[in-house]
């Protein structure tokens, strides 16, 4: 049944027009190895699998994808996902991609047709969460309502302008939540804003807001605090000696003491500053 096909190229053309898909005549053919086993070790992993049981419709499987930019190969990734779990496993396969920018999100949601334009094989097709579909939760007892899907839309909505008043809601519905639940909503949260500038928003929400609750986070940031607190003394006494023993200091100088975040920096400076003929010399061991 396939043959002949080997033998006689040309007849494909001729066949796909009975069949309702016209495909030009070809100028060469060439048989390939039919062999698909990967013979070397090729990794490739979804960012969250999950087998998921349902009364009604049995078990399915849902691919979780964050996807922060366009990116031209992921389709041919999510296709190679999407195959090889069907043939593992032998069950329906959702893709969900989550994205923070509308942009992306619109990039990741549209079909994408795999095979020949006359006849598509397949099309993918994925589920996409984004700032253009998940809503934004900014009332406080809506979140408790639903602390995960407020916790999404935090992360989904980190660009708007407004996501300060999702976080005020996120953290005023922890409040009154058990630590064993809200410690996995502020951690995703802190992970899922990543290096945004709102993630300082966050951090400072959880050492204020929840000033009560004791987690690696708001430990680390209530550090933070001390830290800043000890550096910033320790910068105005360094300044204060300088200038009670009237040596100049000129903007170079002054820049680089408040420039200093090293609380153990400014103290050795600070001892140096006691004796120092010049402010010069506080630097010299440095």
């Amino acid at each position: 049944m396939h043959r002949v096909f080997q033998e006689y190229p040309g007849l494909f053309s001729r066949v796909s027009e009975v069949l309702g898909a016209t495909f030009p005549p070809p100028v060469s053919a060439t048989v390939l190895p039919n062999d698909l086993t990967e013979t070397n070790p090729l990794e490739r992993r979804v960012d969250t699998l999950l087998r998921i049981e349902t009364e009604e419709d049995g078990p399915f499987l849902l691919a979780v994808e964050a996807q922060g930019k366009k990116d031209v190969d992921k389709p041919a990734s999510w296709a190679y996902y999407f195959s090889y779990l069907l043939n593992k496993y032998r069950l329906p396969t959702t893709l969900l991609v989550v994205c923070q920018d509308r942009a992306t999100a619109e990039w990741a949601a549209r079909p994408v047709p795999l095979g020949a334009p006359q006849w598509p094989v397949l099309t993918l097709h994925p589920l996409v969460a984004g700032p253009h579909n998940i809503p934004v939760i900014t009332d406080v007892a809506e979140a408790r309502k639903d602390l995960a899907l407020a916790v999404l839309s935090v992360i989904t909505h980190a660009g708007d302008p407004d996501v300060g008043a999702i976080l005020k809601s996120l953290s005023g519905a922890l409040r009154d939540t058990p630590e064993a639940i809200a410690a996995p909503i502020v951690e995703l949260t802190t992970q899922g804003l990543g290096n945004r500038p709102v993630a300082q928003q966050w951090r400072n929400l959880v050492a204020v807001d929840l000033s009560f609750y004791t987690s690696s986070i708001s430990e680390e940031i209530r550090d933070e605090g001390r830290v800043e607190g000890r550096v910033e003394g320790r910068v105005e006494g360094l300044l204060l000696i300088l200038e009670v023993r009237g040596i100049a200091v000129t903007d170079e100088i002054r820049e680089k003491i408040t420039g200093c975040g090293d609380p153990e920096l400014l103290h050795q400076w600070l001892n140096r500053a006691a004796t120092a003929a010049t402010a010069e010399e506080i630097f010299t061991e440095d």
